[in-house]
């Protein structure tokens, strides 16, 4: 059973939002909060797989919320995914900054968010399709992200490397085990390891750092 915690400034939508996940067998609302500072501290206590966020909340906002929740030692399985109704590229730098593992919009489809928080409690990373491609393009070539050198990735090995490529360019374990004609069980075998080597919170990081590093190029404009 996944567990869910719902931190939205809105009633209805939070309302709205645990019944969706309620009605899901797979799935569990273990609780509601209506700032930031509640969601970290209903992180703390429940310890959910996942956290639906929202971004603008009074006092503590959803971004920092975030990033309280995945740098504290007690909450650092717990994954974040950033549910807003903006569709901003602040927002999205900000939270993967932050350590969150997806970001949605609310008109997303109610089925695909209860997809996006499998994927997402299962160690994948999830963003909206209609700002992944900006998000890339603008994310590398921020000064704060400027291209790391190529020594950040002298501790892994060729293979890893093709593997990293493959996850900066989308492809999901089952298709990275198509493409290297191995098992799923050997891709995420890689995956952790890199994860592990490069320190990654999740994929979301990985994917930057298959930019940052130069694996992959930011597509043309």
């Amino acid at each position: 059973m996944i567990r869910v915690l719902v931190a939205d400034d809105q009633t209805l939508v939070r309302g709205s939002i645990r019944v969706l996940v309620d009605t899901a067998p797979d799935l569990t609302a273990v609780g509601e909060a209506a700032t930031g500072a509640d969601a970290v501290d209903l992180a703390v206590r429940e310890r959910p797989d996942v956290v639906l966020m929202d971004v603008r909340m009074p006092g503590l906002d959803g971004i920092e919320a975030t990033r309280q929740i995945c740098v504290r030692p007690d909450t650092t399985a717990v994954k974040v995914i950033i549910l807003t109704t903006f569709d901003i590229d602040e927002y999205v730098f900000a939270a993967l900054r932050a350590g969150a593992s997806g970001f949605l919009l609310k008109d997303t489809r109610p089925a695909d968010l209860l997809t996006a928080i499998r994927v997402v409690a299962s160690g994948e990373s999830l963003l909206a399709p209609s700002v992944t491609r900006r998000l890339i393009e603008e994310f590398v070539r921020r000064p704060e992200t400027a291209r790391q050198p190529a020594a950040d990735l002298a501790d892994t090995t060729d293979r890893e490397r093709e593997v990293l490529t493959l996850v900066g360019l989308g492809l999901s374990n089952a298709e990275i085990a198509a493409h290297m004609h191995v098992s799923l069980s050997t891709a995420k075998a890689h995956i952790g390891r890199l994860l592990m080597k490069l320190d990654a919170r999740d994929r979301a990081q990985l994917v930057i750092a298959a930019y940052s590093t130069g694996l992959v190029r930011p597509p043309a404009r």
